[in-house]
Order: structure tokens, then C-alpha cells, then sequence
């Protein structure tokens, strides 16, 4: 048995001419703390065989190598400190393995040459020992040259902008510039601070005198007939809307129930009458109102609503009233405090005739706040979020409003109580009525972008900044730079500028074809967008949240109030899957003005020759080519997106007329084949971003910002192929080769993206006041 002896100090390792070069090795084998006792016992007997050491080294190397009596933290301290001291200037990008390290050490304790006993043998014997402490001598060698103070030699800068940022804003803001630089100047000239704890009914105040605000600077103006055009001014509204969906959201849904819905149901569903009575008062917030559609029974089917309008010839009246339950008008923004009248969604009657449903001015409070007769409304209480908006619900026991209250654009009813409509169908009344309001199914889905685009503005610079981990010996590397960060992050930065082109497109459109006779194409385009801009912000800003961690839970950093307040846009505006129909039944059509009802029935003479019209040619060459030039085209990008759309629209038209066939009613055949449809729809929105992407690329002049966007457009275009990769290997339009290929593309991809990642979310024109999250800035 082996005399025990006291451990020596840590100088006497460096000290002593033979142990210095192994000095590096007897401290990896305890600081690494994966060593079991047998292991430390075999790597001192190993030691203690070394026959060119002599008796005094060997000694001090078993007292530091005795598995019984392991070194103390302190210990280790000290004996780092002295390996860091020996090693001097060495530098720490040198790629040394221990063995190595050691020799270098002798060589600067010496005259700078190797000593006389060091060898080709001592040298082997030493990578010997080397080998049997099982680390990787490099990273080792790294993590023990810095590990006294690594954060103290952090220099990380971020690679400058390759292209020019302001320039990119003023192409992201487009036709719009003048309303978002308003916009920002509003809600950085001060009174607008984010407030995270004020109780409900402050919150209400406070997101009210915002309002108050945004009407004193004219935004909720409204002029028909001016020199100007209802046109530019909606598109006004609407980017207005869209560009304060980058502060708080409460304001935004504020500000659209407000101007957008209920003064845009007085400007578009209403008569001269109605816009010189109430629209300057509805700018000016004077008239505070609401629109009161959704009943508790009702939401998305809107024809069926139970809320009546009786004509009374007798007073030249309409009777409003709530018959049931489930009438009652759910879900009201601006109910609960501040509003004075109604927009109200009610079923007309007159004698026994029902003429379907139509809007009313129906007012609810007097200029002091109360309550008119007839009218109740309660609070529907505190919510998920958007704590700032005072829904509420309300019952209509027989009021009564003037025959002049109803908006009759579409229709309307004389004193003797003759009913008359340029629009004979009842149905297309109906759905031009609601078309009429596609402009705020449009801002809903740009709103949601711009919160979007702050979340991740924020998560992205905080990756930036914040270090985690790194190679031994290393500084922390940004969490940024790691690749599961970048997969989490690149692809929604290049996702939220795809669907801006494809926002800002449908709004160019919409204002372009507003007024005419059929605009069901651009209502399912309204729809396809807002479904895909809305899920991927919930999406999107979740993956934020945990991007930055616990700091993403805080509400100053503000992720989480966005994250909360964002979820119902899913849902109001249309609920997402039930607008996914809409456009998928869009589709099924190839002459939609023969679809006066837009329902099942109709459809079924066309779907025979939509089954048989997709017969999709699969190209070999095509499908096995993983070039990168091939994959990073445009030119295959649209073809591969417009391939699987067409070939769910196929397979949805034989799955429908196989059950029509087979006896079926139109409305469980569409029932049946729902799942398909909800496929068929999201291929649809994921390839109009992807043609608006390409198609905004393509007016642009080669340079900077040319290659920066077609960046992006291959990294979403290759992004959501690979989502759906299962498909396109299923249908045999990729193979194994090409989808791995797509694979790899992505991570080298998001890699380009990740260098210019800064300036690519600050190019969204998010003002630092206004993004305002501790952990985006330094």
C-alpha cells in the first residue's frame, strides 16, 4: 500500500521542470468531473510508469492523482491560475491539445527551446496520457486558458447593413409612406406609454383617450363624395390602421370599431342622409359607436341572426327588438361604456314578409352616459386580452327608431311600408351588404402583421445581443447565431415581408374594384389572407416569446400582451377555419357569377369536369433536381405552388362528386370533405404570399435590395415546401433526394438571413419609442 502524502500547492505542478508539461492534464482530469475513481486511478498508474520522470515528480503527480483524496475547488483555482500565468501570451486561438500546451509551457518557463529530456518518447507519452483522460484536447486546452474569465474578452459586432435600410422602409410603406410617417409621428410625440397594470377600467379610459387623440389628427375622417374619393381615403384608413397595429393592440381594434366598422358601416351600407348627419361626428369621436352584429346564438352565420326590425307603418317606425336568449348581442366593442348608438344586424319584417337582415342606427346611451329606455348592456367582463376594449353584450326590449334609421344603400322602405331593392336576390343582397365590409377583413390581417413584426423585431435583436454557451474556452456566442434560433426566427422574418407584398397588394386591389358588380374573388382573397396573416402572428409570436425566454414573459418586454392580444384576431373578422370555406368554396367555381348563393347546391354541375381536369405530368428531372439554382428560381417556386393547389383542387372536386353521385346532399357531401377543403385553402393563401413576393421582386431594379428580398422569398418559398414535404412526396412531385436537399438549402439559408437580420427587422420602421422592450435595446 502506497504511504498517503499531503497534496503539495499548485505551484509545485508548474514549478517542477518534468511536471509542467503535464500540468494541463492533471487539471482536466478533475475539473472535467466525468472522471470515475478508476479512471483517475488508471490515468495515475499510467503516470507513475513514465519512466522519464524521476522520483520527486512522480511523488508530487500522485498526491494530485489520488482518487482518495480529490483537489478542492480551491485547489483547482489556484492551479488554473498558475497553468494560465506559465502559459503567459500564449494565444487563445492557437488549436493546441494538451500535450501540446504542455511542451509550449516548458518552452516559455525555458529559454524557448525544448528541454534536453523532452523527446520524441516524452512527447508520445504525453498524447498517451492525453488520449486516456477521453476529452477533446483542443476544446480543452481553450476552456483552460480562459476559464478564469471568459465573458471579459467578449467582441462580438454585427455584420453592417448590405443593403440600404431606409430605402427598404420607404419600399415596405409604399403608396402609404405619408400615412405611416404619421402614424409613427403621433405615437412617438408623447401620452402614449404602454400600460401594463392598470386595472380594466383605467385601461378603458386610457385606450379611449388615445382615440381622442388619433381623432384630433384627423385619422377617423371620413369625406364621400370629396375631391379627394372614398377610395384613397379607405386605403388611408386602412394603412392606418395596419401601421398602429405596431403599438398597442387595444387602440387598433379601438380605432376599427370606431371609424372601421361603425362609421364604415354608415359610409357604405348608408345614404347622404346618413353620412352628412353622423360621419363628422363619428371622425371627430363625438358620436361614439359600435357595431352590433354577432349574437350569442350567432357568429359566423350572420343570414340566420334572430335580432328583429319590425316595420311599423302606423308611428313610420322599425321595432327593435332582442326575441330570445340567444339574440342578444354578444361580443359589442364600445357596448360596455363608451358607446351612444348601434350599427344592429336585424332580421326586417314587415306585415309577415321577412326581407332578410339589414342595418339600423340604433342609439343606446344619452350625451351623459345612461342608458336609453328600452336598451340593457352588460359588461362581458375581463378577457384573455385587449383589456382596453369595452365589449359588452346588449338586449333590445321594442325600441323604437325612426324609418330613416335604417341604411339603405340596398334597400329601403317607404312610409307606407313598400319595401324596395336595386338588388332583387335576397341572397346576393345579403352578401353584397357584407362585401361592402371586406376593407376591415383586410386591416385585421395587416394589423396582425405589424404586431407580428414587433414581436419579432424584439426577439431577433434580443438574440443578438444575448450569449449562451460557446466553444471551450471561447466567449458566449449570441443565441442568434446558434442554427435552432436562426430555424425558429429567419423564416417568420422572411414570412412577415412575403405576406406585406401580398397585404398591401389585396388593398391596392380592393380599392381598385370596390365598386363593382361581383367582388366575391377579392372577399375569398380577403379572406385567405387574413387567415393566413392572423394564425401565423399567434404562431409567430409564440415562438418570439420562447425565443427570449423567461425575459419574453415579462410584460415590458411586451411579447406577452401582444401574444395574448393577437389570439382573437382568429376570430373576429370571421373565424379562420369557417373564412377557410369561404375560399375554398371560391374555388369551386369556375363561373361564380352562376353562384348567386354561394352555397353547396349549385356546385354540383361543375364538379365533374373540375375532377377530371387535374391529370398532373410529374417530370423526373424535375422532381430529383437539387441544384441550387433550380430550387432557388422563382420560376419552380410558382410552378411547385400552384401544382399542389391545383392538384387538392382536383382531389376535393372527385371526393365531392363521388358523394353526389352516390346520392348524397350537397351540404354532407361538403361536410365530408371539410379537412380537404381546409388543405386546399391554406395552399392557396401560402401561394398568393408567394406570387406577391415574387411579383414585387420582380419591379425592382438589380442591387442591394433585390438580393436582400429574393433572400427572403427563397427562404419562404422553401420554407413552407418543406411543412408540407410529406404532401409532395406522397404525390410524387419531389423525391427523397431533392426534399433533402430543400433541407439543407433551408439551414444555409437562414444563415445568409441571420447576417443581415438586424437590418432586415429594423427596415419595418418600428420607432424605438413605440417597440419600447428593455431587452431590444443594449
Amino acid at each position: 500500500m502506497e504511504t498517503p502524502v499531503s497534496k503539495p500547492e499548485a505551484r509545485a505542478l508548474i514549478d517542477h521542470e518534468q511536471l509542467l508539461p503535464i500540468a494541463p492534464m492533471v487539471y482536466v482530469a478533475w475539473a472535467d468531473g466525468d472522471l470515475t475513481s478508476d479512471e483517475v486511478r488508471r490515468i495515475r498508474q499510467q503516470a507513475a510508469e513514465q519512466d522519464w520522470l524521476d522520483e520527486s515528480a512522480k511523488t508530487v503527480l500522485r498526491a494530485w492523482l489520488d482518487p482518495e483524496d480529490p483537489p478542492s475547488a480551491t485547489q483547482l483555482t489556484r492551479l488554473c491560475r498558475a497553468i494560465n500565468e506559465a502559459a503567459d501570451e500564449l494565444a487563445a486561438e492557437q488549436r493546441l491539445s494538451l500535450a501540446d500546451l504542455g511542451v509550449r509551457i516548458a518552452k516559455l518557463d525555458g529559454p524557448g527551446e525544448e528541454p534536453e529530456w523532452m523527446n520524441e518518447h516524452v512527447h508520445k507519452a504525453l498524447l498517451d496520457l492525453e488520449k486516456g483522460l477521453g476529452v477533446v484536447g483542443e476544446d480543452a486546452t481553450h476552456a483552460l486558458l480562459h476559464g478564469l474569465d471568459r465573458r471579459a474578452k467578449e467582441r462580438f459586432h454585427e455584420a453592417p447593413a448590405r443593403f440600404d435600410v431606409e430605402q427598404m422602409t420607404r419600399l415596405l410603406d409604399g403608396n402609404w409612406r405619408d400615412t405611416w410617417q404619421k402614424v409613427r409621428e403621433v405615437l412617438t410625440s408623447g401620452g402614449f406609454d404602454y400600460a401594463y397594470e392598470l386595472p380594466k377600467d383605467e385601461y378603458r379610459q386610457q385606450v379611449f383617450e388615445w382615440l381622442q387623440v388619433l381623432a384630433e389628427h384627423g385619422m377617423g375622417e371620413m369625406k364621400p363624395g370629396g375631391e379627394e374619393g372614398v377610395g384613397p381615403q379607405m386605403g388611408r384608413f386602412m394603412a392606418t390602421f395596419e401601421a398602429l397595429g405596431m403599438f398597442d393592440l387595444s387602440l387598433v381594434v379601438k380605432f376599427g370599431v370606431q371609424f372601421g366598422l361603425f362609421g364604415g358601416s354608415i359610409l357604405f351600407l348608408g345614404t347622404e342622409r346618413h353620412h352628412e348627419a353622423y360621419l363628422e361626428k363619428v371622425g371627430s369621436l363625438e358620436l361614439p359607436g359600435g357595431f352590433a352584429m354577432t349574437e350569442l346564438g350567432h357568429g359566423s352565420n350572420v343570414r340566420d341572426l334572430r335580432t328583429t326590425a319590425t316595420y311599423d307603418a302606423d308611428t313610420g317606425e322599425f321595432v327593435i327588438h332582442t326575441p330570445d336568449e340567444y339574440a342578444r348581442k354578444e361580443w359589442i366593442g364600445n357596448a360596455a361604456v363608451h358607446a351612444k348608438m348601434m350599427t344592429v344586424f336585424a332580421q326586417l319584417e314587415i306585415g309577415e314578409d321577412s326581407y332578410g337582415v339589414h342595418a339600423f342606427l340604433v342609439p343606446v346611451r344619452d350625451d351623459d352616459g345612461n342608458t336609453l329606455e328600452g336598451v340593457r348592456i352588460e359588461d362581458c367582463g375581463h378577457k384573455m386580452g385587449l383589456n382596453g376594449v369595452d365589449n359588452g353584450r346588449i338586449w333590445f326590449d321594442k325600441v323604437r327608431v325612426p324609418r330613416e334609421n335604417l341604411l339603405d344603400r340596398y334597400a329601403s322602405v317607404s312610409a307606407e311600408g313598400e319595401y324596395d331593392s336595386p338588388i332583387p336576390s335576397a341572397t346576393k343582397r345579403f352578401f353584397t351588404m357584407l362585401g361592402t365590409l371586406v376593407a376591415g377583413r383586410i386591416s385585421v390581417g395587416a394589423a396582425a402583421l405589424t404586431a407580428t413584426k414587433s414581436a419579432l423585431a424584439i426577439a431577433t435583436r434580443y438574440g443578438a445581443r444575448r450569449r449562451q454557451f460557446g466553444p471551450a474556452g471561447e466567449p458566449e456566442k449570441p443565441i442568434l447565431n446558434y442554427r435552432t434560433h436562426k430555424r425558429r426566427l429567419m423564416p417568420r422574418i422572411a414570412t412577415a415581408y412575403g405576406l406585406h407584398f401580398a397585404i398591401d397588394g389585396l388593398r391596392e386591389l380592393y380599392i381598385e374594384t370596390r365598386d363593382q358588380e361581383d367582388t366575391r374573388e377579392v372577399e375569398a382573397m380577403a379572406a385567405a389572407l387574413k387567415v393566413f396573416s392572423t394564425w401565423n402572428a399567434i404562431e409567430a409570436v409564440q415562438e418570439a416569446r420562447e425565443c427570449c425566454g423567461g425575459m419574453g414573459y415579462l410584460s415590458e418586454n411586451r411579447i406577452a400582451p401582444i401574444r395574448k392580444d393577437v389570439d382573437i384576431f382568429a376570430t373576429f373578422e370571421g373565424d379562420n377555419t369557417v373564412l377557410m370555406m369561404l375560399v375554398a368554396r371560391n374555388h369551386l367555381s369556375e363561373y361564380k357569377q352562376q353562384f348567386q348563393d354561394a352555397t353547396p347546391f349549385t356546385l354540383a354541375r361543375y364538379l365533374a369536369k373540375q375532377a377530371s381536369s387535374v391529370v398532373q405530368k410529374r417530370n423526373p428531372l424535375v422532381t430529383r433536381d437539387t441544384d441550387k439554382a433550380h430550387l432557388r428560381s422563382s420560376k419552380f417556386q410558382r410552378q411547385i405552388f400552384r401544382v399542389r393547389e391545383k392538384d387538392l383542387l382536383g382531389s376535393v372536386a372527385r371526393r365531392l362528386k363521388a358523394r353526389l353521385d352516390a346520392g348524397k346532399d350537397a351540404f354532407t357531401a361538403f361536410n365530408e370533405v371539410q379537412d380537404h377543403l381546409l388543405s386546399l385553402s391554406k395552399a392557396t393563401a401560402e401561394r398568393m404570399v408567394m406570387e406577391s413576393f415574387a411579383d414585387q421582386i420582380d419591379t425592382l431594379e438589380d442591387g442591394p435590395l433585390h438580393d436582400a428580398l429574393s433572400l427572403l422569398r427563397d427562404l419562404y418559398a422553401l420554407e413552407y415546401i418543406y411543412r408540407d414535404i410529406g404532401w409532395f412526396l406522397e404525390n410524387g412531385y419531389i423525391e427523397p433526394p431533392k426534399s433533402r436537399a430543400i433541407r439543407d438549402l433551408l439551414n444555409e439559408l437562414c444563415e445568409q438571413a441571420r447576417e443581415q437580420a438586424l437590418p432586415l427587422v429594423n427596415a419595418w420602421g418600428i420607432p424605438d419609442e413605440v417597440l419600447a422592450a428593455p431587452i431590444a435595446f443594449p
